[in-house]
């Protein structure tokens, strides 16, 4: 076989670059972000790296090189993490009575500082509630507003974090409330709440949270030199933050003696520290029933998942759905269909 080429040497050798990262990002769920906080930042170019070395397997393959085993061996070590970049699309289900339904959406306080051009936001998502008819609703940067009504629920929670108590989480059904609190994060306007509802005869914790936001501006003035620096800054501390508030969340599950489901913000991907611990003991909705990217942030370079529904290991997830349409946030809303037992 002729040797590689000047120009394909160059290939190679960004390629090497290219897997060394993801190797070295396959870690960082068992990292602690106190560790490394600035490492960290590379969970969230996991879909990017995982991208960039498939193609480059490609690459190596067409010109029927041997350098193609180096992003295979790599790809093949991290499999489980493409299973959480894409899914292939999923018969579609239709919800029995006995089902549950859920939907978790960061509302961005109804648009109340304008960031969409538009004066029916707030309408637009009411309808856009009405239309999905779910059992359960979680808000994150929920604004309680006059023009704010969802009456058709009769149990509603709510935990307004500023000084006007305007804004916060929510969590809306119309299965009987039987417990509620709220888990306070030290030093953030950032916190989770939690509900014990009655569902037939089971009790089921639903936890919706609302992890330290990482302030990211998904403009490209934001990656210009000049404000880089800034940006990472504020990322490490936000994960740092983030791990303390998952332990507070941890806590409050280990003092739980129901099935529990938690949803909402992250403000992290599937490929973090945060996210694995979340998801000890539960399934992502997404993985078992999703689509495509399951993109939930409105971001132009990378399909951030940073929205999830993660459902007890005890339950069977029956259906999944992110709604990028929706574009009423900088977020987009995700739903999930759960029964409280498996059939399996």
């Amino acid at each position: 076989m002729k040797p590689l080429s000047f120009f394909n040497k160059g290939v190679f050798f960004v390629n090497s670059l290219f897997a060394t990262a993801l190797l070295l990002a396959y870690l960082l769920p068992y990292i602690p972000p106190s560790t490394f906080p600035f490492l960290s930042i590379l969970s969230l170019g996991m879909p990017i790296l995982l991208i960039l070395n498939i193609t480059f397997l490609i690459y190596w393959i067409v010109k029927l090189r041997k350098q193609f085993l180096l992003s295979f061996l790599i790809l093949l070590l991290g499999f489980n993490h493409i299973l959480s970049l894409y899914k292939f699309g999923v018969e579609q289900y239709t919800k029995k009575p006995s089902d549950v339904k859920l939907l978790s959406y960061n509302v961005r306080q109804f648009n109340r500082y304008n960031w969409i051009e538009a004066d029916t936001v707030t309408k637009q998502i009411i309808q856009f509630v009405g239309d999905q008819k779910p059992d359960i609703l979680c808000f994150q940067e929920y604004d309680h507003r006059e023009d704010v009504s969802f009456s058709s629920f009769k149990n509603q929670y709510r935990v307004l974090l500023d000084r006007e108590e305007r804004f916060g989480q929510a969590i809306l059904t119309n299965y009987p409330i039987i417990n509620k609190g709220a888990i306070g994060f030290e030093n953030s306007n950032n916190n989770a709440i939690y509900t014990d509802l009655l569902i037939a005869k089971d009790t089921v914790r639903v936890i919706n949270i609302h992890l330290e936001s990482l302030k990211i501006n998904p403009s490209v003035s934001e990656f210009h030199e000049k404000n880089r620096q800034r940006l990472v800054g504020r990322m490490s501390t936000s994960f740092k933050k983030q791990e303390v508030q998952v332990q507070k969340i941890l806590e409050n599950l280990n003092n739980c003696p129901y099935k529990s489901v938690i949803c909402g913000d992250m403000n992290n991907s599937a490929f973090s520290y945060v996210y694995r611990k979340l998801a000890q003991n539960h399934v992502d909705a997404f993985k078992e029933k999703g689509e495509s990217f399951g993109k939930t942030f409105v971001f132009d370079f990378i399909p951030l998942r940073i929205d999830a529904i993660l459902v007890d290991e005890s339950m069977e997830v029956k259906a999944f759905d992110s709604h990028p349409e929706i574009r009423y946030s900088d977020h987009y809303p995700i739903s999930c269909v759960f029964s409280l037992t498996s059939d399996n």
